[in-house]
């Protein structure tokens, strides 16, 4: 409930700062500017919405996974489906040796978990339940839907900041308009602050997976044993010079998998989509005391 709590706040910060910037544009007041940015923005998002799962699966080089061959996966995200009465998302299996695995659709109808080959060949079963535990509970808590929208704002964000930057050549016909050097100064720190709160939203968005999906497995420490390897396979050379897909190695969609590809860290932690993969199985290893999974 905190974490889902956290995430509306954060969506209200960004919203007002997208208000706050559409304002100064249009004299102090909302008007055209703040309006058909925003027409703009959920135009490009209401697309990437609808689309991602397609755009997600071929930029992953993905294929169906073979009922017969898979006949494990099926099972358990069958299995785990009917636990959490929900419908059974489409399954896909990608080419990549590297340990990952991630979750698209718009709504649980229409939902797809891809799982990486390397994923598959390294984890044990209660292990790689874990990990589809957390990727179904993604789909079941709208997380993509919520990362649609804090992507809406924040290229509105954007967009409107870059605006800002050309006030200072026009000037301002009134005393109504923003001054040029806080303009200057929004433009450059509101995409920047955006940036931080739409990373806070997509971590807290995997805590709560890590949480729920622990929640519906009933084996807390299963996951924590997989992000380890993960974690490990992150900083084995050997695997990351096997390289990936087109999926893996674009930064857009690093937020999507359930660990950051190719150990991909952003320099400080606020910028960072995951919570350290430490805090993760801490939280986990918790969560087991109190589930007396210990």
């Amino acid at each position: 409930m905190f974490k889902s709590g956290k995430t509306f706040v954060l969506l209200a910060a960004m919203s007002g700062l997208l208000l706050f910037i559409g304002a100064m544009l249009d004299g102090g007041q909302p008007g055209p500017f703040l309006t058909v940015m925003l027409v703009v923005a959920v135009g490009m998002n209401f697309v990437s919405y609808f689309y991602s799962d397609k755009l997600a699966i071929k930029m992953a080089k993905a294929e169906p996974m073979d009922p017969a061959r898979f006949a494990d996966v099926h099972r358990m995200v069958r299995d785990l489906s009917r636990r959490a009465k929900q419908p059974e998302p489409r399954l896909y299996l990608s080419p990549s040796p590297q340990l990952n695995a991630f979750a698209t659709g718009r709504n649980p109808q229409n939902a797809a978990v891809c799982i990486n080959r390397g994923l598959y060949e390294a984890l044990d079963p209660e292990e790689l339940e874990g990990v589809i535990g957390h990727e179904l509970q993604h789909v079941y808590n709208r997380d993509i839907l919520i990362g649609s929208v804090a992507a809406m704002i924040g290229t509105a964000i954007t967009y409107l900041a870059f605006m800002l930057r050309w006030i200072p050549l026009f000037g301002s016909s009134d005393d109504r308009g923003p001054n040029p050097i806080a303009a200057i100064a929004i433009s450059i720190v509101a995409p920047l602050v955006a940036m931080v709160i739409q990373a806070s939203i997509t971590r807290s968005r995997e805590s709560l997976a890590d949480h729920t999906g622990a929640e519906l497995t009933g084996k807390p420490l299963a996951l924590a044993s997989a992000l380890r390897k993960l974690e490990a396979a992150s900083h084995d050379p050997r695997r990351l010079r096997a390289g990936g897909t087109p999926a893996e190695t674009n930064q857009a969609m690093q937020h999507m998998y359930i660990a950051a590809p190719f150990g991909g860290r952003a320099a400080m932690k606020l910028f960072r989509t995951h919570p350290p993969t430490e805090e993760r199985i801490a939280a986990l290893e918790e969560q087991a005391r109190r589930m007396r999974r210990l």
